[in-house]
């Protein structure tokens, strides 16, 4: 049989060039968007970000003749319990990381005048990052990757992009930025093994949305750099950034970077495990 560049044996586009189309289409919408940002003076928020990029992800997957169950999951009582699985472990990893951070006498907490308005803004913004994230990195294109390559590569490549896409944000530098990128790396590998396990979007976007409202919404750290209205201040012990994470946040500290690890063996050691079959 010849081989096709573009079509594998069962005369289908190959998944590598789904991934390119992701792309084009993704830049279908955000390049008009753009424009009309310009023309309209507004701001393209996370929550335009959020709509284009699952607005993408719906249309390949039905273009490519597939059920969205696929993409993201079935929407039943068993994606809502998934989900819950995934707020709650969100919420250990960054309240365990604090825990240890207490107990050793290098952070405490002040309490902050609560402003519901704020908290609201700043929680919904990271209910439409976990959405936005969790779809362009653990939906369409990983899961094409994964078909073509396998999981591991897909994995890497994936965590490779993550890291790059969070490199410049604030606070990258010196200790913190060695801390930070070991975590954004392994935290992404730790989102596609939910998926992975649980064949659901629902597990990593309740993971990546709980640990960014907990360690700052409801502890006041930074997350990724970033400062946010918070129920609480905390007020550092220690100056000694890579126990603490400073103003990068949890996600740079080693408690945090221990609390990712043992996420991420937990995952890859809950069986059964959902085996991903190879389509190039």
């Amino acid at each position: 049989m010849k081989l096709s560049a573009f079509k594998n044996n069962k005369n289908r586009l190959r998944n590598i060039w789904w991934v390119a189309i992701f792309f084009v289409v993704l830049a279908g919408f955000t390049f008009p968007l753009i424009l009309l940002s310009q023309y309209y003076k507004f701001e393209i928020t996370i929550l335009y970000q959020a709509i284009i990029v699952v607005l993408a992800s719906v249309i390949c997957q039905l273009w490519r003749g597939e059920p969205l169950s696929d993409m993201f999951g079935t929407f039943n009582f068993r994606w809502l319990t998934t989900l819950g699985a995934g707020l709650l472990t969100g919420a250990a990893l960054m309240l365990t990381a604090s825990f240890f951070l207490w107990i050793a006498g290098s952070v405490t907490w002040q309490n902050n005048k609560i402003e519901l308005l704020p908290l609201l803004s700043v929680s919904t913004s990271f209910a439409a990052v976990a959405v936005a994230e969790e779809v362009l990195f653990r939906g369409f294109i990983f899961q094409r990757l994964m078909a073509s390559i396998g999981t591991w590569p897909a994995q890497i490549i994936i965590a490779a992009y993550f890291l790059l896409i969070h490199m410049n944000n604030p606070g990258m530098t010196g200790t913190v930025k060695v801390l930070a990128s070991i975590n954004i790396f392994l935290a992404s590998i730790m989102f596609g093994l939910a998926y992975i396990r649980t064949k659901s979007l629902a597990m990593p976007i309740g993971i990546h949305f709980t640990a960014n409202l907990v360690q700052g919404v409801v502890l006041g750290f930074g997350v990724s750099g970033n400062e946010q209205a918070s129920l609480l201040t905390p007020v550092f012990q220690s100056s000694r950034e890579w126990l603490t994470g400073g103003s990068f946040g949890l996600e740079a500290s080693v408690p945090g970077l221990i609390c990712v690890i043992v996420i991420v063996v937990m995952l890859f050691k809950w069986k059964p495990a959902i085996e991903t079959g190879r389509t190039i």
